[in-house]
C-alpha cells in the first residue's frame, strides 16, 4: 500500500515513484537512480522527441560537460543566475593519507583553470560557433544534445528538481531575428504537441515574464500543466536569445549585403522532469497510470495457470502476445510461476500498464479473455477472435480518457478573478489557475508572491481579455496574466 494522495500528496508521489521501480534515492542528496523501468519510459520519451527534432531538420552532437570558467563568465547576464548553483573542477588528482585509510586532494593537481560542470551549454556552444560560422551560408545551424547537467539544488525531489538530470537542450544561430524567434516558437509547440498528444498532459503556452525569463535570452515562452494538487508545472521551455551570445562570443557572418552582423540564437530543453509531470498528472492511489501512447509496456498477459489445462492456456496467451506484436503493441507474457496472479496484478497495475488480460481456465471454457483497463478498473470478456481489434480500438480510448479528464481538471481549476481578497482565499483553499491583472512591475510580483506563493507562470498566448487594473496595485493592466503556485 501506498500513502494516500488525498491525505499526504508529497509521500504519495514518492512512494509511487520507488515502489513502479521509476527511481530511487543514491545517497547523494540530489542525485537520484534512475531504475530500468524508468530509463525505459524515458527513452521512449527521448526517441519520440527525437523522431520529430529531425524531421524537423534539427541534428544531434554532442558538447562537452566541462566548461572553461573563462569561457563560461563571458555572458555576464547568464553567468549571474547560473553561477550560484555551478559545481566546479578545481583540482585533478587525489592522493591517499599516510595511514592510507583516507584520501585527499592533491594539493599539486590544482588546475590551471578551473572547469564549470555544464549546468546549460549555451556558452561553450557559441564559444564553438565562432569557428562555424562566417557566412550566412553557414546558417541556420538547428543543432540538438541529448546528455545530463547539474545544478546544485537547495530543496531536492525525485524528477521534479534533482541537482543532476537528463535532458535534450537545442541551441540553434539564425541569419535574422523573424526566423529565430519562428524557431523557438515552433519548437514551443513542437513540446506542446508532444505533452498533449503523447504524455495526455494538457499545457498553457505563453511567455514568462521579464523577470522569470531565462538569464541571456530575450523572450522564454514556456508551457505549463496544472497537476492533480491544483499545482502548475513547469514542462518546457524555448528561449529567444537574440544577439545575446552570439556578442559575447563575436559570433559574426557576412549577411546577403556583403556587411558583417551578428548572428541571431535561440535554446530550448525538456529534462527528466517530465517524468514527475507525467506521474502527478495522472496517477492514482494505486500507483501510475501511463498513457498508452508512452507506456513501455501497453498489454500484459497473465496466464492464470492449473496444471491439468498449462499447456492449453499457455498455447492461447503465446498466440495473443504473437497476435498483439505483428501489429505493433508492446506487449509482455508475464508466465513466471514463483509469483502468484494477484501479486502480479498489483504489480502493473502499480507500474501503470494500460491494459492487462487474464487467462485462465474460465476464459478457456467461454472462449473468452478477460481485458482489465488501468485507467478506470472496467473487466471485460472479449472473444478471442476479437483480440486484435479491440485492444487496439481500447488502447485509443484510454489515451483520450486520460487526456479528457486531465482537460477536465484544468478548466475546472482555472478561473478569472479581479478582487484581491478574494484571490488570496482562493489560492490558498482551492489553487488551480488564477486569471488575473497585473501592472507589469517586478515589485508587484514579488509582494503577491510573499503574501500568497502564487507566481506568474506565463502572460499566455490563448487568453484574449480587456484591459484592467492590477489586482495588487490598482495600476493600469494590459492583461490578465496567469497566477499559481508550483513545483
Amino acid at each position: 500500500m501506498i500513502n494516500k494522495r488525498e491525505e499526504n500528496y508529497s509521500k504519495w508521489y514518492t512512494e509511487i515513484i520507488i515502489k513502479s521501480g521509476l527511481a530511487e534515492f543514491s545517497g547523494i542528496r540530489g542525485f537520484m537512480i534512475i531504475k530500468p523501468y524508468g530509463f525505459l519510459l524515458w527513452e521512449m520519451m527521448k526517441n519520440e522527441l527525437d523522431k520529430v527534432l529531425k524531421d524537423t531538420g534539427h541534428e544531434n552532437v554532442y558538447f562537452p560537460i566541462l566548461i572553461p570558467k573563462s569561457i563560461f563568465s563571458k555572458e555576464i547576464k547568464h553567468t549571474k543566475i547560473l553561477s550560484e548553483g555551478c559545481a566546479i573542477i578545481t583540482h585533478s588528482k587525489i592522493k591517499k593519507t599516510e595511514n592510507k585509510k583516507h584520501i585527499i586532494i592533491d594539493p599539486k593537481s590544482k588546475l590551471e583553470e578551473e572547469l564549470v560542470v555544464r549546468p546549460t551549454s549555451e556558452s561553450i556552444i557559441w564559444n564553438i560557433y565562432k569557428r562555424w560560422i562566417h557566412s550566412y551560408r553557414d546558417l541556420p545551424i538547428l543543432f540538438n544534445q541529448w546528455g545530463n547537467a547539474v545544478r546544485w539544488e537547495m530543496k531536492t525531489k525525485l524528477f521534479l528538481r534533482t541537482t543532476e538530470f537528463l535532458w535534450q537542450e537545442g541551441h540553434t544561430a539564425h541569419s535574422n531575428k523573424e526566423e529565430a524567434i519562428n524557431e523557438a516558437k515552433k519548437i514551443l509547440d513542437i513540446y506542446t504537441d508532444f505533452s498533449e498528444n503523447f504524455l495526455a498532459i494538457p499545457v498553457l503556452q505563453g511567455i514568462k515574464p521579464y523577470m522569470d525569463k531565462f538569464h541571456g535570452s530575450e523572450y522564454t515562452y514556456c508551457i505549463e500543466a496544472l497537476m492533480q494538487d491544483a499545482k502548475s508545472l513547469q514542462i518546457a521551455t524555448s528561449h529567444f536569445l537574440g544577439q545575446n551570445f552570439s556578442k559575447a562570443f563575436n559570433v559574426k557572418f557576412m549577411n546577403h549585403n556583403g556587411k558583417k552582423e551578428y548572428a541571431w540564437g535561440t535554446s530550448w530543453g525538456i529534462s527528466t522532469r517530465i517524468i514527475g509531470g507525467l506521474v502527478m498528472s495522472h496517477s492514482d492511489n494505486r500507483g501510475l497510470i501511463i498513457p498508452p501512447k508512452i507506456a513501455p509496456i501497453q498489454v500484459v498477459i497473465i496466464p492464470i495457470l492449473h496444471d491439468e489445462k498449462l499447456d492449453t492456456i499457455n498455447n492461447i496467451a503465446k498466440d495473443i502476445f504473437n497476435i498483439l506484436i505483428k501489429i505493433g503493441i508492446r506487449v509482455k507474457y508475464d508466465n513466471r510461476t514463483n509469483f502468484t496472479p494477484g501479486w502480479k496484478f498489483h504489480e502493473y497495475e502499480m507500474k501503470g500498464v494500460p491494459i492487462r488480460i487474464n487467462i485462465g481456465l474460465n476464459e478457456i471454457k467461454s472462449k473468452k479473455i478477460e481485458v482489465f483497463r488501468r485507467d478506470t478498473y472496467e473487466k471485460k470478456l472479449v472473444p478471442i477472435n476479437e483480440t486484435k481489434y479491440f485492444i487496439k480500438k481500447l488502447l485509443n480510448k484510454i489515451q483520450k480518457n486520460i487526456y479528457e479528464k486531465a482537460v477536465h481538471r484544468t478548466k475546472k481549476l482555472t478561473i478569472k478573478i479581479d478582487n484581491y481578497n478574494e484571490f488570496k482565499e482562493h489560492i490558498n483553499n482551492y489553487g488551480g489557475y488564477i486569471l488575473a491583472h497585473w501592472d507589469g512591475t517586478k515589485y508587484t510580483g514579488k509582494k503577491i508572491q510573499e503574501e500568497t506563493e502564487a507566481t506568474i507562470r506565463c502572460i499566455p498566448f490563448s487568453y484574449k481579455d480587456k484591459k484592467g487594473k492590477c489586482i495588487y496595485s490598482g495600476n493600469p493592466s494590459s492583461k490578465r496574466v496567469v497566477f499559481s503556485k508550483s513545483y
